[in-house]
């Protein structure tokens, strides 16, 4: 999503660190409680909260409540329920999404680039996908970024985005997950340092079905099945669709 505003207090930040760890429910109930929000911030604000509902499930929700005066970023979130609802509509999605991309009023709004990067990934288009979001731009973008790099095992390419991460912000919870799934992705002694970054998610936040996920791969990466059957049993209660990538690298 877009950087915070470098003046005054980041209102969007307890919203995005619950939308990144996978606390979906909790990220559209603290969406009610915010203060004034600037235009941009509101559509921000937006986005999250209707990436929250797509990564529960509810499609027809976003689709009906986003409609065809919402700013670009909705209508690509729009765009994200529409193809994910059902597979009858892919083929008009990406039909669409391309004529947006090529665009020059809207192609290159970071949401759409975002939302582009995260569709053509489902469709296995690993290469159109970076067309789109291999500039960067936001962490989020980084972050998707080292996501296809990995389903393409570039494990030196996904390295390459995580050090431009960390040199924005080593501590942002989004750099913290991509570090733990590079680390999955290189295996061995990695593996370990990935757990440490799971469990200190999971000391800091409220547990989610992402960071219990990321625990119990890692233990069955160490060995440990007993443990990892244990997380992955509470994964089970903690259920949602994670429609949108949520990555974690078991080879």
């Amino acid at each position: 999503m877009a950087a915070a505003a470098s003046a005054g207090p980041d209102h969007l930040f307890n919203l995005r660190n619950y939308f990144y760890l996978g606390a979906y429910q909790a990220a559209i109930n603290c969406s009610d409680s915010l203060p004034s929000l600037s235009p941009e911030e509101s559509v921000e604000k937006d986005c999250l909260v209707f990436r929250s509902y797509i990564a529960l499930g509810s499609y027809a929700l976003v689709i009906n409540e986003i409609d065809d005066a919402a700013a670009t970023p909705l209508q690509a979130v729009k765009m994200l329920a529409l193809y994910l609802s059902s597979p009858g509509n892919k083929e008009t999605v990406i039909s669409s999404l391309k004529e947006w991309l090529a665009d020059p009023a809207i192609g290159n709004n970071l949401i759409l680039k975002l939302i582009a990067g995260t569709i053509f990934m489902h469709e296995k288009d690993y290469i159109e996908a970076l067309k789109h979001t291999n500039a960067g731009g936001t962490m989020e973008l980084h972050a998707l970024n080292i996501q296809i790099f990995l389903q393409m095992n570039r494990s030196d390419h996904a390295e390459k985005q995580l050090r431009i991460m960390q040199q924005v912000d080593e501590d942002h919870t989004l750099t913290q997950l991509a570090n733990a799934w590079l680390d999955l992705a290189v295996g061995g002694s990695k593996v370990q340092e990935a757990y440490l970054i799971f469990q200190d998610f999971s000391e800091k936040y409220q547990m989610t079905g992402l960071i219990l996920n990321g625990k119990a791969v890692c233990c069955m990466h160490m060995g440990n099945f007993d443990e990892a059957e244990t997380l992955l049993l509470e994964a089970l209660n903690k259920v949602s669709y994670f429609s949108e990538p949520v990555i974690v690298p078991l080879l």
